[in-house]
């Protein structure tokens, strides 16, 4: 831990630079002559204020002063007087003291120049009556900062409050951000692969409860990044992401709420409120990314990563009083309440990652997923609306329900369709049709004859 000193304010760093200048002179019995002789010696002495970086002398008048002001209150009576009217801006009228801050009310984000400048353009204040460093404390004292706009929008940020947080217990919050890493070229093809580093992050121990190195960042690998550290860890609490593509999908939502996880996003465009994410990434590339040589896959960064997780996790944690992300971790899982959280079987986790979806069956059989043409055997269903159910911890796991029955979806194969012999189409069962002959039987009612069976 880094040693104390001292740190002195201002005034009271003046007021110990002048009881040193006059201290040896407080404690001696003088006469005035005397006095006068030695504060005359004194005067001829240079010394260096702080906070100076020139040396000045003092004048007799001046130094008599202190040493009487130090005679009668000590150290508090060398502290420097301020003004009682310091900061109100004595240049300035009333009426133009208060155009400044109904200004600055209105407009927050206009600068002191802009505004002094505009108002001397109007002829309401004359260049350089004022300085801008006295209207900036006029308007400080006034409690009207400047709020600077912060995108093209128009949109302000506020000027709120951050606190140093951290939630109440392991697993209570989760941490998730991808990290664009690198891009690794093939010097045969001149391919180019991005190498994504995507992470969740315990909020409680700083614990990287998953870390996986992947060259895409859609939603679907977010879902089996988010299964398999469930799947080792249990489900969190909340779960805290930003606002990108790979976090903003409709799958992630309803899997989230199956787990009873609480989706948080981040604001849009404010970096600081993901803080603990954006460090673990910059740590990351200090200690291990920057300094990875010739990678020839994203195999070869993943490894390297993983043996830097494995020291970081028993590395003391400044924010941990001392201790490790491990120990805290490993702690705090063995509470009740995460055991709880552990019991999730693989058919809990399986239904909570199953979607359905209502989806209608081409002519041909065919259904198209993701970029892929599926087939469904029962060719009845060509033409019909039915509900296509996958599972995003298997993308391959397809079927289609109909009317309570579930149908097996596979890859349509057209070539081999082209000689594989088609069903003939099911035969329409033989019965007997019934009696229904409209118009004899108005023709019987007009006549008044009792219908006959069967027309005769």
């Amino acid at each position: 831990m880094k040693e104390l000193t001292p740190e002195l304010e201002h005034d009271e760093a003046i007021a110990l630079f002048r009881a040193t200048v006059i201290g040896g002179l407080a404690t001696r019995e003088l006469d005035h002559g005397e006095l006068i002789a030695e504060l005359r010696e004194l005067s001829k002495r240079r010394f260096r204020p702080p906070g100076a970086s020139v040396t000045k002398a003092f004048s007799v008048p001046t130094l008599q002063r202190w040493l009487y002001r130090y005679r009668k209150g000590g150290l508090d009576g060398l502290r420097p007087i301020r003004r009682a009217d310091a900061g109100r801006a004595k240049a300035l009228a009333p009426e133009q003291r208060q155009l400044l801050c109904d200004i600055r009310a209105e407009h927050p984000s206009a600068s002191v120049p802009l505004m002094l400048r505009t108002l001397d353009l109007a002829g309401t204040l004359a260049s350089g009556a004022v300085s801008a460093q006295t209207v900036r404390r006029l308007l400080r004292q006034a409690g009207l900062p400047r709020i600077t706009r912060r995108n093209r929008d128009g949109d302000l940020e506020e000027n709120r409050q951050r606190l140093r947080w951290q939630a109440p217990h392991v697993g209570s919050l989760w941490h998730g951000d991808v990290c664009h890493a690198m891009k690794l070229v093939d010097t045969a093809t001149g391919k180019i692969t991005r190498v994504l580093v995507h992470a969740l992050l315990d909020d409680h121990s700083r614990y990287v409860v998953r870390l996986e190195v992947r060259t895409n960042e859609r939603e679907q690998d977010m879902l089996e990044i988010m299964a398999n550290a469930v799947r080792e860890h249990g489900a969190p609490d909340r779960l805290y992401l930003d606002n990108g593509a790979t976090y903003s999908g409709s799958i992630l939502p309803i899997v989230c709420e199956r787990l009873s996880i609480h989706l948080l996003h981040a604001r849009p465009r404010d970096a600081p409120s993901r803080g603990k994410g954006e460090r673990l990434f910059r740590t990351m590339r200090e200690q291990c990314l920057d300094h990875v040589r010739g990678p020839e896959s994203p195999h070869d960064v993943l490894v390297r990563l993983l043996a830097w997780r494995d020291l970081y996790h028993d590395t003391a944690h400044s924010s941990l009083m001392g201790r490790t992300p491990a120990m805290v971790f490993h702690e705090g899982m063995q509470e009740p309440k995460r055991q709880k959280r552990m019991s999730l079987t693989e058919q809990d986790l399986s239904d909570a990652f199953r979607i359905r979806s209502n989806r209608r069956v081409r002519k041909d059989s065919t259904l198209s997923v993701d970029g892929k043409v599926y087939e469904v055997d029962a060719a009845w269903l060509g033409g019909k609306r039915v509900q296509l159910e996958r599972s995003y911890l298997d993308p391959d796991d397809m079927r289609v329900l109909f009317e309570d029955q579930r149908f097996p979806l596979h890859l349509a194969d057209p070539v081999k369709n082209a000689s594989r012999r088609r069903r003939a189409a099911p035969k329409e069962p033989k019965h007997e049709a019934p009696d229904f002959r409209p118009a004899d039987v108005a023709l019987d009612h007009m006549l008044g004859r009792k219908p006959t069976p069967g027309g005769e």
